[in-house]
């Protein structure tokens, strides 16, 4: 196997390191605009001696599929990890294709909200471009493993345990995330810093999430809806959480029988109010504006500016402190016939990535998870041909290898299961 890792940011320095620990690639080609940035994550493995020859370094242009083609030709690669923000899937997603590689990704084709209903009807869903082109990758016999990340990817993994081993009839699959992160600045006081990219984030909370129903199927709600407390395990506690739009309500479906499907996520009451102060002001919008400057007139997105101006999430590791926890509640009829319900769940701590992978812990997390899917492809356990989702495959050689002690040739991470 010889991966085409697409972006060196927060994420993709995430999924080197902790692939440069296995054995199951030849080669991977860490890429970037900026290829300076993949250069020092290859650095940081040399000097670990972690690197062993196998991990090169290109510069790449995710907003063009020809530049993605020709850098995965140029290596051979056989398969493209997509590893930057998800406006730039279309063009990733039809690079990896024209050079006949498989693609994997952890967040999918963006939407575009119902022109003139869009809190109750869907427009363009999540995945929706992904999805039309399947015909084209069945047809050249290749993969793309759509979601593959945490949120979506490990919970969509434990939905089809869950079916397979838990449940002979699941009511609702309703992925719940939360945190108890704090950022400081160097004064000790705690600062607004985002723990994942503030350009993805606006994207999921400022659009009308999407709830499936199997009578109805999906629609949409208003944004920040239907709060709920969730009690998060291994000292989170409780979190306000909230309707999210997510790739999970839009994958799960398809694969899981299941009669309700939602996405709630504890923003905290602080973050939804800056989002809809953003809202209010433009400053999600995404159409470049013509600014002035002192070099002249330019063209900049607003969402762009916010970016820039708030911390790289891949840096505010060292200042952070807490846990985050990414999970599914599962409730319906048990094997036995009987009620039950259930939290399948795993758990990042910031102070162990950091001490582990110089990785704060949320970017740790959403790394992790393709690895383990590549390992799985490299050595034949997963295969396929199409867009397919996590839920396509079998859960269990996943989990299995995720909680797997390093020493007997897993992960180390195990994953938790708490009756409800």
């Amino acid at each position: 196997m010889r991966i085409l890792l697409v972006g060196a940011g927060g994420v993709g320095d995430a999924i080197a390191k902790i692939a440069a620990r296995r054995d199951f690639f030849e080669t991977m080609i860490v890429s970037d605009y900026d290829q300076s940035r993949a250069e020092r994550t290859i650095a940081w493995l040399e000097a670990r001696g972690e690197a062993k020859g196998r991990f090169v370094a290109s510069r790449i242009d995710a907003s063009d599929p020809d530049s993605v083609a020709a850098v995965a030709r140029e290596h051979g690669a056989t398969h493209v990890m997509n590893a930057v923000e998800p406006k730039f899937v279309p063009t990733i997603f039809a690079g990896a294709l024209a050079a006949g590689a498989d693609y994997l990704d952890m967040a999918m084709s963006l939407s575009e909200p119902h022109p003139t209903d869009p809190h109750s009807q869907t427009g363009v869903k999540l995945g929706d471009d992904q999805f039309a082109q399947a015909p084209d990758w069945e047809q050249a016999g290749r993969l793309a493993l759509v979601g593959m990340g945490v949120e979506p990817g490990l919970s969509d993994v434990f939905a089809r345990y869950a079916a397979d081993h838990l449940f002979s009839e699941i009511d609702e699959l309703g992925t719940r995330d939360g945190a108890n992160l704090v950022v400081r600045d160097e004064a000790g006081n705690e600062i607004f810093a985002p723990s994942f990219s503030i350009w993805t984030t606006i994207e999921e909370c400022l659009n009308p999430p999407v709830i499936w129903e199997k009578d109805k199927g999906w629609y949409t709600t208003a944004p920040f809806s239907e709060p709920e407390v969730f009690d998060f395990p291994e000292g989170i506690g409780p979190v306000e959480c909230v309707n999210v739009e997510h790739e999970e309500v839009l994958l799960m479906p398809r694969w899981v029988d299941a009669k309700r499907v939602t996405f709630k996520y504890g923003l905290g009451e602080e973050f939804i109010g800056i989002l809809k102060t953003l809202h209010q002001l433009g400053l999600d919008k995404t159409e470049p504006l013509r600014v002035r400057s002192a070099d002249g007139p330019v063209m900049v997105a607003p969402r762009d500016v916010v970016a820039a101006g708030l911390p790289d999430p891949a840096t505010i590791g060292p200042r952070m402190t807490g846990k985050t926890c990414a999970g599914l509640w599962v409730t319906g009829t048990g094997v036995d016939g009987s009620p039950r319900e259930v939290y399948l769940y795993h758990v990042s701590d910031n102070e162990w990535t950091m001490a582990e992978y110089e990785s704060q812990c949320v970017v740790w997390q959403t790394a992790l998870n393709p690895v383990i899917a590549l390992e799985l492809l490299a050595n034949g356990t997963w295969s396929g041909t199409g867009v397919l989702g996590p839920e396509a495959f079998d859960a269990k050689p996943f989990l299995d290898l995720m909680a797997l002690p390093v020493a007997d040739g897993g992960y180390g991470q195990a994953w938790g299961l708490r009756e409800q």
